[in-house]
């Protein structure tokens, strides 16, 4: 049983303030602090400290974080083996792209198990991260920055990543400078999501931004960007098997550039959770490499 110390102290982490920790676990400021010391005591570091009458975790408060997190992740796993239980149960998040275009059939063969269940939540890369930290995930998969101090990875896939026009536009099957692309109209996803973060960083690269477009528009669905784009509305970047996805839609490059990027599973650092990986895309299927 995880020691309920650790249960205080990844609370504590999360809202990083005595009193409302205190008030969620029903029990008084004191006895947070002295259950924070104690374990200061025992493992001779300071854990959080006050700058500016805000409290900030230490270093070591951060290490210790990363292996609780875990932890408490193995001990929901040793739980439900405890428990005999026949079924397989999964709680999976996916990027938009992998989730709607990617992962149908590894979905399509775990499900055809009896014995597996599936929770799957497709959002964006930022609050599948969010959500891992939290427990609430067991894995992701996803195609966008993450940090690999908090996370480890196998790597899924590498995907071109391309820039996609009505067919009939003058963009289409050519490369393109930045300052044509500059007078398009740019659809892009919100903020938080993968490809929104690699579309920024490739433009600082030409020391440029979203911002500059002539006009911009921000849409969180894939199915209406493609939508929007086959009509004419604007211009896009996505992946390419987004691209592929539908005949009415011509791809064009940025001139010099040829962007790809990785499709990964993510999970939380120190956590062994390669066998729940391997029941979702199969023993065969499965030759990512841990990184």
């Amino acid at each position: 049983m995880l020691d309920h110390r650790i249960h205080t102290f990844l609370l504590l982490c999360k809202v990083m303030n005595f009193r409302k920790t205190a008030d969620f676990l029903g029990i008084t400021q004191p006895a947070v602090t002295q259950q924070i010391h104690s374990l200061e005591n025992q493992y001779g570091q300071k854990l959080f400290v006050y700058e500016n009458r805000r409290l900030v975790k230490t270093d070591a408060a951060a290490v210790l974080e990363q292996y609780a997190r875990a932890a408490k992740l193995q001990e929901q796993d040793l739980r439900e083996k405890l428990e005999n239980n026949p079924i397989h149960s999964l709680r999976v998040g996916a990027t938009k792209t992998i989730g709607d275009y990617y992962l149908k059939g590894d979905i399509h063969r775990y499900l055809q198990s009896p014995d597996n269940a599936l929770t799957l939540l497709v959002d964006n890369t930022e609050r599948l991260l969010r959500l891992l930290e939290g427990n609430e995930l067991d894995f992701a998969a996803v195609e966008g920055f993450f940090d690999k101090t908090r996370f480890d990875s196998i790597l899924l896939r590498r995907e071109p990543f391309v820039g996609i026009c009505r067919k009939d536009h003058p963009f289409a099957g050519r490369e393109v400078t930045m300052e044509e692309l500059l007078k398009e109209t740019i659809i892009h996803r919100e903020a938080g999501s993968g490809t929104r973060a690699i579309l920024e960083q490739e433009l600082r690269g030409y020391n440029e931004s979203l911002q500059r477009f002539r006009r911009h528009i921000c849409i969180s669905s894939f199915h209406i960007i493609l939508d929007l784009v086959k009509q004419g509305f604007g211009v896009s970047f996505v992946y390419n098997i987004l691209a592929d996805s539908d005949p009415g839609l011509a791809k064009f490059s940025i001139r010099g550039e040829s962007v790809v990027r990785e499709f990964n599973i993510v999970y939380l650092k120190y956590a062994d959770i390669r066998e729940k990986i391997r029941w979702f895309f199969g023993p065969e299927r499965f030759s990512g490499e841990h990184r």
